[in-house]
């Protein structure tokens, strides 16, 4: 990014630490909470029609522009949290949040990171999702994919290094900043977000079959292609675009259609917060190795 345009999103930036965002997930009925990591309203509803469970796609207001923002405003200090258990593939979860902020924390990208893919498969998650519903039946389930989050995994960018998991979380060479140079076209960005956004459907679909439930279905943030002159997802930054996000109710049935192998790593147990008598018994969280 040139110096000025720098200093123009710092300037939105600044604006945008003190303006009042939407409201939190947790102010609306789910039992199932899936997260589709930088998904927009618009490229939801150009799928929708073809994964039936999806039905009507409405827009509200994030509660950040970034993951990590997202994650802090929604979970940090709120009581329903402490009952809530959380399974992602987002690795913003290792600096903004701790174990003690959730009924259990499984932080899957610690032991299913897949480097070919430079990101976290979607059955992945899927499979952990359905065992702690299956195993502890919480009062919440959130279902954090990465997906349709760049890296593209069925159709991959080929400058596009993916993601990192420790350090900027980002590679220099993602799709946004190939698209604001000018290197790669609108159309194949967008083309390659799309194909993400129907691989991780076809995962949230097999999820429905094996949880029991109201589901909804959401996103962390959108992603910007050029609106206000910006393209990915910067933080504190309060364009439009950027904060309205979809949501879409449905309905989880557990037939039982997928028994998923996938199991922590006995040198990473997922952090319980409580005992099943509720007595706020903490097992310590080893981190990863």
């Amino acid at each position: 990014m040139s110096r000025r345009g720098t200093v123009y999103l710092r300037c939105l930036q600044a604006v945008g630490r003190y303006l009042p965002y939407g409201t939190t997930v947790y102010e609306r009925d789910w039992d199932v909470l899936v997260v589709l990591d930088a998904c927009r309203v618009d490229l939801l509803r150009t799928v929708a029609s073809a994964f039936s469970f999806v039905g009507r796609v409405e827009t509200i207001r994030s509660v950040g522009s970034s993951s990590s923002e997202w994650l802090e405003n929604t979970f940090r200090g709120r009581p329903e949290a402490d009952r809530t258990v959380m399974v992602t593939g987002n690795t913003w979860t290792d600096r903004y949040l701790t174990a003690g902020d959730f009924g259990a924390l499984d932080e899957v990208w610690k032991y299913a990171w897949n480097d070919d893919l430079g990101t976290v498969p979607a059955r992945a998650i899927t499979d952990r999702a359905i065992a702690h519903a299956r195993q502890s039946d919480p009062e919440r389930l959130v279902v954090h994919y990465m997906q349709p989050h760049h890296p593209f995994v069925p159709d991959p960018i080929s400058a596009d290094d993916g993601l990192a998991r420790t350090g900027t979380h980002t590679h220099p060479t993602n799709p946004w900043v190939l698209l604001r140079r000018g290197d790669i076209t609108t159309d194949r960005v967008w083309n390659a977000y799309e194909a993400n956004l129907r691989y991780v459907l076809d995962e949230v679909e097999t999820l429905l079959a094996n949880v029991d439930g109201r589901v909804a279905i959401t996103a962390d943030h959108a992603n910007l292609f050029g609106e206000w002159g910006l393209y990915g997802h910067p933080i504190h930054t309060p364009v439009p675009a950027l904060l309205a996000v979809p949501w879409a109710e449905t309905t989880g049935h557990d037939r039982r259609t997928r028994e998923p192998d996938l199991t922590p790593p006995e040198s990473l147990p997922v952090t319980r917060v409580h005992g099943a008598d509720d007595d706020r018994e903490r097992l310590d969280a080893l981190g990863y190795v």
